[in-house]
């Protein structure tokens, strides 16, 4: 597993208790360290994921997720192919055939 990444300088904050309901975070940007953090990444995209502590703080961190990070699922287990018939008997209108 990778280490956690915080974009620094960028704060998330839960909404004030008078905020309407459609406002979910307020973010803020220090924008000189913002700025230098993101220059001093490579990639064309940054994702951000918005969390809340176990203390209920809001934070952003960085979700390094990758497609070729993801490992293939896993082959089903139990002998045979699955091109055999079915092992159990087909049924008909009431009679087994």
């Amino acid at each position: 597993m990778t280490d956690k990444e915080f974009p620094k300088g960028l704060m998330v904050k839960a909404p004030h208790e008078k905020a309407p309901e459609f406002v979910k975070c307020t973010i803020s940007i220090k924008r000189a360290d913002l700025g230098n953090w993101l220059r001093s990444k490579s990639d064309d995209w940054i994702n951000l994921d918005v969390k809340v502590s176990r203390d209920g703080k809001w934070y952003a961190e960085v979700n390094s997720w990758k497609k070729e990070d993801a490992k293939p699922a896993p082959k089903p287990q139990g002998g045979g192919d699955f091109d055999d018939p079915i092992p159990f008997a087909q049924f008909e209108r009431g009679s087994v055939v």
